[in-house]
């Protein structure tokens, strides 16, 4: 653990407007000022993270979240309930928040979070103003969650790492909007559904995926190792490497957790797939992991990651499998510029396949029928197109 004397240099450092990055319970965190725009513009430059995409801000207790945010009742419930934990709280901005608006890409609102890391805590406390803190890795590639993995892709852009250790959650944050429309999940993660909406007295909308996202992780393409990804794999193919999970699926030497734990898979999640990635494969074939509790982060990381490769088949599958409408991630997908299509849109499979597969009587709207240029006005058009009538991830 990082001494004393290191907190206060990596202090010095965020009030200096350098970049620190500091381990958290979720992944670690590339730290910038939170007030300073000229330092959060080089967060952004850092990751070369799309502008459009707000960051959490990051402090030492709920009261201080309190000062910079306006935050209805069950809000300031889930947070006092929720803090220091892997909870991320998107609401109004206060009307004198000193935060830079880049933090937030211009919205009205803000994202917060108080960490449950004791490194993290002590270097908020000594910083003495908000930080922001994306995970410390290039945008769109898989999350950190040790200090080799931040050496690694980050280490000549920061002034200071502070190692943790081996982050205990190892996904992101959950993060719960409380602004004019009600209480949303815009990110499953650290914290499970069913606990926040114990909490708020509620269920939570879901909105996973956004043209316009409140909150990081609301792109399509946020998680993503450079092997392809293949879901919902029972056994590896020729070539492949396999994630496994549990007893029944332990193909190779690489298992999220043996025991079929999804806490312990949860944690393990992005080092694996970091280990995976590493060792050069093309391809990577991963195993069901059960949709519930921290299984529903665990799928979420893994489809998006998977769709930024071009939407393979087995993303399909899932969706399909889980009874998740492939349409929201057409439409994340035409965001960035790919012409993907809905499940309903999509050719029949092999006979082996089948029963994954639409039915072969379904027709296609004819909107979606001629192929179209990926990026193009009309792929783009088709996949929002499908939005209508499917436009939210519901588990």
């Amino acid at each position: 653990m990082p001494s004393p004397a290191e907190i206060e240099d990596a202090a010095r450092a965020l009030r200096e407007g350098r970049l620190v990055a500091f381990p958290t319970e979720t992944v670690y965190g590339l730290g910038a000022d939170a007030t300073n725009g000229r330092v959060v513009a080089e967060v952004y430059a850092a990751k070369g993270r799309p502008a459009f995409n707000p960051l959490i801000v990051h402090v030492a207790s709920a009261t201080h979240a309190f000062d910079l945010g306006q935050f209805p009742d069950a809000a300031r419930r889930l947070a006092l309930a929720g803090w220091p934990g892997p909870l991320s709280i998107v609401v109004p901005r206060a009307p004198d928040c000193p935060v830079s608006l880049l933090a937030s890409a211009g919205l009205d609102s803000i994202a917060l979070r108080v960490p449950a890391h004791p490194v993290a805590l002590a270097l908020l406390q000594a910083t003495a103003r908000p930080v922001v803190a994306p995970s410390a890795n290039p945008s769109g590639r898989v999350s950190p969650t040790s200090a080799d993995h931040v050496r690694r892709h980050l280490g000549g852009k920061v002034a200071m790492i502070l190692d943790g250790g081996r982050c205990r959650v190892g996904v992101e944050s959950s993060v719960v909007s409380f602004l004019d429309d009600g209480p949303k999940l815009l990110r499953p993660g650290g914290m499970p559904r069913a606990e926040i909406e114990a909490i708020i007295g509620r269920p939570l909308t879901v909105e996973a995926h956004s043209q316009r996202p409140h909150a990081p992780g609301q792109l399509s393409s946020h998680y993503a190792p450079r092997a392809e990804l293949r879901l919902n794999a029972g056994e590896p193919r020729a070539g492949e490497a396999y994630l496994g999970f549990g007893p029944l699926h332990a193909h190779g030497p690489y298992n999220l957790s043996a025991r079929g734990d999804l806490v312990e898979a949860a944690a393990a999640l992005f080092g694996l797939l970091h280990e995976i990635d590493a060792t050069g494969v093309a391809r990577i074939a991963v195993a069901p992991v059960p949709h519930h509790g921290l299984g529903e982060a665990i799928n979420d990381r893994l489809l998006r990651a998977a769709a930024l490769r071009g939407a393979p088949w087995s993303v399909k599958r899932m969706c399909f499998a889980m009874r998740l409408p492939w349409t929201a991630i057409c439409a994340s997908g035409a965001a960035s510029g790919m012409a993907f299509r809905p499940w309903c849109c999509v050719q029949a499979r092999p006979a082996k396949s089948r029963k994954f597969s639409p039915s072969p009587t379904r027709r296609a709207p004819p909107s979606c029928r001629s192929p179209a240029t990926p990026g193009s006005t009309a792929a783009r058009s088709r996949a929002t197109a499908g939005m209508k009538s499917c436009s939210r991830l519901t588990a």
